[in-house]
């Protein structure tokens, strides 16, 4: 076991399978405290097992919760504060696509629900947290879907009649990057960076929501797809190189900073999506500056 994350603590986020699962087992392999959150129990505790026994790191456990309600966004927050004393890097990795216009335990269109609002409620309850750590890493799991987004309606993200299918999602992954960027600016000259990165388009089980056709995507993807441990290369990298140390409010494809879409960097944007999330979630996160 290589210890270059020896005595850090990472928290993952759809750790149970796909690329959380493989970044976790990276991590774990080199030598991290890990902790997954999944929404399947005993699925959950079988990945557990599984990285344990790949690694021989012991200090591998799991919080249980389904990240799309804020109810359960705000419990497991809870409970990572109450069991780990601190937080060195925080993957946001949790995302799926729902094709049916499906609304989440708040009302919200689902898509928009677990793949942005997850993290950013999840990200603003565990920033002291973050803040306890010499340095710490926040991770945004994207995607280069956002990338033909040409425009974002705020008012249209949490209405399912508004986000029709697969366009959902591509506003979903643009959010992630915007809020990324956002994050960045308000906690310039802190202990924390964040950034976010393209996986590549990975065999997973992204899109099992949604009955057959989800079964059909996933067959496509799996096709084209490349394997989750390629897939996890990115978020490893941005969570355990000393090559990234410092570095923030960047977007990273293939363990590169490259650039994003144009619209990513509109911070009037940006800054409008943030007061959106937070009316949405009543969260508290760092004002700006």
């Amino acid at each position: 076991m290589n210890n270059l994350m020896q005595g850090k603590i990472c928290l993952i986020t759809g750790g149970s399978d796909g690329i959380g699962y493989a970044a976790s087992r990276e991590l774990a392999r080199l030598g991290a405290r890990v902790v997954i959150v999944g929404r399947n129990s005993a699925k959950t505790e079988a990945a557990v097992r599984r990285i344990i026994a790949d690694t021989n790191n012991p200090a591998v456990g799991h919080l249980l919760a389904d990240l799309s309600s804020q109810r359960e966004v705000r419990r497991v927050a809870a409970e990572a504060m109450e069991l780990l004393p601190h937080l060195d890097v925080l993957l946001n990795n949790a995302g799926a696509i729902f094709l049916s216009g499906k609304r989440s335990a708040d009302g919200i269109e689902m898509t928009f629900a677990l793949n942005h609002l997850s993290y950013f409620l999840l990200t603003g309850l565990l920033l002291e947290h973050l803040r306890k750590a010499p340095r710490a890493r926040i991770i945004n799991v994207s995607s280069c879907a956002h990338e033909s987004m040409s425009k974002l309606r705020l008012e249209d993200l949490p209405s399912p009649s508004s986000n029709g299918r697969y366009p959902a999602y591509k506003r979903s992954k643009l959010c992630n990057i915007l809020f990324t960027y956002e994050l960045a600016r308000r906690l310039e000259g802190e202990n924390i960076t964040v950034n976010a990165l393209h996986p590549g388009l990975v065999r997973t089980n992204i899109a099992r929501n949604n009955g057959l056709l989800g079964r059909v995507v996933n067959f496509f993807i799996g096709v084209r797809g490349i394997a989750p441990d390629k897939g996890a290369e990115t978020p490893v990298y941005l969570a355990a190189s000393p090559e990234v140390e410092g570095v923030t409010g960047r977007y990273f494809v293939d363990c590169r900073p490259v650039p994003s879409s144009s619209i990513s960097y509109d911070a009037e944007l940006a800054a409008r999506l943030w007061d959106t999330s937070v009316s949405l979630t009543n969260a508290g996160h760092p004002p700006a500056r």
